[in-house]
């Protein structure tokens, strides 16, 4: 396939020098004529191991070559890749000046051109940017539309510092976010010799994707930072305790937790988090992540009432109130809090699970029920039926298989909460509210 990629730089150098070594024609587009130069002559503009060789190889084979005209490479090309950087602004807003003049360029090569060319983002950017910048950019250039007459992708690239061209040749995944299925179908092609997981989506969960892979990098460094440093000051080896811990990939390194939901509750999480927080306090140490975990998980909460309170309805059925399916355990269930405080706003409440039955409540269950929280026993019904007859809205509070078909049963005037995902369907103004989706 032939190839165009504007921007030399650490993404752009690397996607231009492995493309080409799989046998593609690459031609690198960038203002800088230093950077040019060096490739015409098969020298990186960047230091990354094994990336001269390949350069070097791909200029004596013919397969690249560099130039400034931006309006040659795209008429003599297939495929653009914008691989040019989006720096931060002060405020931590992205500059997209450069991702905007190479849409701009490459707009008005195509203007002219009959054959469908596809133009795939790998600049990293904020979602909405292709939607906001890219795409409309492209279109007004071009007098051209979108998906019809050229194509846009976005195709994120996971790319390592110093094992770029190793991560290029084993990706953990391989993204695409397509306007079309036409776009995606050619870009697929440029990566069907990778033994990695394909993912086809739509352009702004691909933009997402990028972000979230980062900032989670950046989260489990300054967690394991936080973590050595309450090991060394009790006299622990920080390394020691991280290496059992990534043993468990059943758990600690695995998709388990990683669902957005509602908050954490049980009689281990918030206990846990308090106690280690209070350690750190005893021993001086500054452990913000640690210390905003408790923050965090009552933000959501929060986020949890106002779902509900924000539907107009005074009178609330809520399904599943122990802290997760399949218990009873409702101590510092997240869900008794919302209940608790509806109740002190007045709401009409009736609160179903099967699993908490005050007859079958024995020991620490009981005596909390019983004393913590006895107004909430005065509540309870025998049946979902008896809940779902009382609600306007309907709130789904753990993800207990009996309340999955809750959406074929409610009514149209009813508007059901849910945090747990009991459905894969995505909110629906009026009729469904889930608080990640």
């Amino acid at each position: 396939m032939r190839i165009s990629i504007f921007g030399m730089g650490y993404v752009g150098a690397v996607s231009a020098a492995c493309l080409s070594n799989d046998g593609h024609t690459v031609v690198g587009v960038d203002p800088n004529t230093t950077k040019v130069e060096l490739i015409n002559s098969g020298a990186s503009p960047i230091i990354e191991k094994d990336l001269d060789a390949l350069l070097k190889a791909g200029v004596k084979n013919g397969t690249i070559s560099a130039t400034v005209d931006a309006l040659e490479a795209i008429k003599n090309t297939d495929i653009s890749f914008i691989c040019v950087g989006t720096p931060s602004q002060l405020n931590g807003s992205l500059d997209l000046r450069y991702v905007r003049y190479v849409c701009e360029d490459i707009g008005r090569a195509i203007k002219d051109k009959a054959d469908f060319h596809v133009v795939v983002a790998r600049s990293t950017m904020l979602p909405g940017s292709m939607a906001d910048v890219v795409i409309p950019t492209l279109e007004e250039s071009s007098g051209k539309k979108a998906g019809i007459d050229f194509g846009v992708c976005n195709n994120p690239e996971f790319l390592r510092e110093s094992t770029a061209v190793y991560d290029y040749n084993n990706p953990p995944k391989t993204v695409i976010g397509e306007t079309d299925q036409r776009s995606g179908d050619i870009l697929v092609e440029l990566y069907k010799g990778l033994s990695a997981p394909l993912i086809r989506t739509d352009i702004s969960t691909a933009e997402m994707v990028k972000y979230t892979d980062n900032v989670w990098h950046a989260l489990k460094v300054s967690f394991a930072n936080e973590i050595g440093n309450i090991c060394k000051s009790v006299g622990i080896d920080g390394h020691e305790v991280m290496d059992i811990f990534c043993k468990d990939t059943k758990l600690n390194l695995s998709p388990y937790y990683m669902k957005p939901g509602f908050a954490f509750g049980g009689s281990c999480l918030p206990k846990d988090v308090r106690a280690l927080r209070y350690k750190a306090r005893s021993l001086d140490l500054e452990l913000p992540i640690i210390n905003s975990i408790m923050d965090n998980n009552q933000l959501q909460i929060d986020k949890g009432f106002d779902m509900i309170t924000s539907k107009g309805n005074r009178k609330i059925a809520i399904l599943g109130f122990s802290f997760k399916a399949g218990t009873d355990d409702l101590r510092e269930s997240p869900i008794v809090e919302v209940i608790e405080r509806l109740i002190g706003k007045g709401y009409d409440l009736k609160l179903y699970d099967k699993n908490v039955s005050l007859a079958a409540l024995t020991g620490a269950n009981k005596d909390y029920i019983l004393n913590a929280i006895p107004h909430i026993s005065k509540l309870m019904v025998n049946t979902m039926d008896d809940a779902l007859a009382h609600g306007e809205t309907i709130v789904i509070g753990n993800g207990s298989s009996e309340f999955k078909e809750i959406l074929s049963l409610a009514s149209d005037q009813q508007v059901i909460v849910d945090l747990v995902r009991i459905s894969d369907k995505q909110s629906i103004e009026g009729r469904y509210d889930g608080i990640c989706w």
